[in-house]
């Protein structure tokens, strides 16, 4: 993927670093030169002094190309515009802003843009967003070692065991939303089409659990 950061502070030159380590096409973007010192020595991509929402800036970072684009400066004045160009103009497929004030954030949320607030779990929130699309996490806890993510099952897994999901250390069901009514799973409760799952899941293991919702058991 090439991602665009806007904002190199310890969150977004923590996503860089991340997103770089794992072979992604990275380019950082931010107003104060001196902010390049935060990103790793190991860090390959690319950093651009300059203002993060300005047309040529951008597109010297390759936002006609990007995949993804991340706004977290210090202002959520300069993150809403960052984001918004970024999706209305350049038609960027994922972007995810960091709002600190909860009354915008919930706003720029009904508006299709994800957000994440001023927490230290900051950086694994964004990353689970960027990978995880389909299991945003509806909770976290701790620094974001643990989330509580709901998913509907998808038709083949109707009639399987709840249990077959559960993975110890990794993976639990803990709440089936059905028929509107909410239950709490047994060991021996079974999936019904249109269930909508609730689960515990570790955050290193969401891809694991997103394979059990793309594919059948054994494949």
């Amino acid at each position: 993927m090439h991602i665009v950061v806007m904002g190199c502070g310890r969150v977004g030159a923590g996503i860089a670093d991340r997103l770089d380590s794992e072979g992604h096409s990275v380019i950082v973007i931010d107003k104060n030169a001196k902010a390049s010192r935060r990103l790793s020595r190991r860090f390959s991509g690319r950093f651009i002094h300059g203002i993060g929402f300005s047309r040529s800036v951008l597109e010297d970072a390759g936002i006609k190309e990007a995949d993804a684009f991340i706004a977290v400066t210090s202002g959520d004045n300069s993150n809403i515009v960052g984001a918004r160009t970024a999706r209305d103009e350049f038609r960027v497929p994922m972007v995810v802003a960091r709002i600190y004030d909860p009354r915008r954030a919930d706003i720029y949320r009904d508006l299709g843009i994800p957000t994440v607030a001023t927490v230290r779990w900051t950086v694994n929130e964004i990353h689970q967003l960027l990978f995880h699309k389909d299991l945003q996490p509806d909770q976290t806890f701790g620094n974001g070692e643990t989330i509580l993510t709901r998913s509907t099952i998808p038709a083949y897994l109707t009639g399987r065991k709840v249990s077959e999901f559960n993975v110890e250390g990794e993976i639990q069901v803990v709440e089936i939303t059905r028929g509107g009514r909410s239950i709490i799973p047994g060991g021996g409760s079974t999936l019904e089409a249109g269930d909508l799952l609730t689960f515990a899941v570790a955050s290193t293991s969401l891809g694991r659990l997103r394979s059990f919702l793309n594919k059948e058991f054994g494949q």
